[in-house]
């Protein structure tokens, strides 16, 4: 028999639960009950002694997501041409 320990941090109690390993092809894998379901689609894992660790992979946000989170612009953008001299033609 084997025993997955759970502990979760926060609200929630730790848990521990009886779970199912079995084979899929030639890797080893457990069905992780709903109650333990990881967000997104990966997850890091690493070994501490006999322990086997399963983390969410913390999810990177792309440049939308990250914009969204930004605070309106009070201010005037400054002209950053006023400085400039102007253009040359250039021959190609």
């Amino acid at each position: 028999m084997n025993v997955v320990r759970v502990e979760k941090t926060g609200e929630t109690e730790a848990g521990e639960r009886v779970v199912k390993l079995f084979r899929n092809g030639r890797n080893q894998a457990v069905r992780i009950p709903v109650e333990f379901e990881l967000p997104g689609d990966e997850a890091i894992m690493r070994k501490e002694g006999d322990r086997l660790i399963i983390e969410p992979k913390e999810r990177k946000s792309d440049l939308l997501e990250w914009l969204a989170t930004l605070e309106p612009w009070d201010e005037e953008f400054p002209d950053l041409d006023e400085r400039q001299p102007p253009p040359e033609d250039v021959d190609l």
